[in-house]
């Protein structure tokens, strides 16, 4: 299969023999592609190695063949305010959890156009950082399939603002009888769910509950991302908070 001119974004590149590049991307049309990206690594190739650092924006040509593609062109695109600092390292989250968690050669746009919008947002100073994480985690979990309901329990009850419940990876928020360190108020989970961002223990809470949803579903492998807790600390609100993104 040949496909010409298809939106993505590069999630990740690696040296690959000698002059060559393993490229992972995120396309509008054809999900999460692996590609391998020929002879990119010598000096006259260097716009097309620069077009494919991660994060960037482009349009691709490949053929398609088995499970990696063979990369046969790479066009940045006009690109989004480049993330910086504490941004760029929530950029790189991003791009660590669509590509552990979407499947390759499977087309989810409704995740390629979460991305877009969550790295446009990740540069706006009015957004806080550790907002606009949750909520690509819940829409992310959503698109593929593993969403939770955040307004009813796992007993079929309202949430009730006044408690606090342990968000459960299969059957969504289970009360808890009383008061423990890893639970999340119902409040944060009925402003998750109204898209409305809670207070700053309500953020802590959230990021650890979601945090143990998407464990569940990598498997026993976590990412990389959350062995970062110098800088991924600064992306929460103050106060005392557990290390990770």
């Amino acid at each position: 299969m040949r496909v010409e001119a298809q939106p993505a974004f590069i999630l990740h590149a690696t040296a690959y023999r000698e002059t060559s590049l393993l490229v992972e991307a995120l396309t509008r049309d054809h999900g999460r592609v692996g590609l391998i990206a020929r002879g990119v690594r010598g000096a006259k190739r260097q716009p097309l190695r620069a077009a494919l650092q991660p994060l960037q924006a482009v349009l691709l040509d490949y053929a398609q063949k088995g499970e990696l593609a063979t990369l046969a062109r790479a066009e940045p695109v006009a690109p989004l305010p480049a993330p910086a600092g504490e941004a760029l390292l929530a950029g790189f989250y991003l791009s660590e959890l669509v590509l552990r968690l979407a499947p390759r050669n499977d087309a989810v746009p409704d995740v390629f156009d979460l991305f877009a919008t969550t790295l446009a947002a990740l540069s706006d100073p009015h957004v806080r950082l550790a907002w606009s994480l949750r909520r690509f985690e819940r829409d992310l979990l959503d698109a593929l399939g593993y969403g939770l309901p955040l307004t009813e329990d796992a007993a079929g009850l309202a949430v009730d603002p006044q408690a606090r419940y342990r968000l459960d990876p299969e059957q969504g928020p289970v009360r808890e009888p009383r008061p423990v360190v890893r639970s999340v108020p119902g409040t944060a989970l009925l402003a998750l769910a109204a898209d409305r961002e809670p207070d700053a223990a309500g953020l802590r809470a959230l990021r650890d509950a979601l945090r143990e949803v998407i464990a569940h579903h990598l498997g026993p492998r976590g990412l990389k991302s959350w062995g970062m807790p110098g800088e991924f600390a600064r992306l929460l609100p103050p106060g005392p908070a557990p290390d990770g993104p």
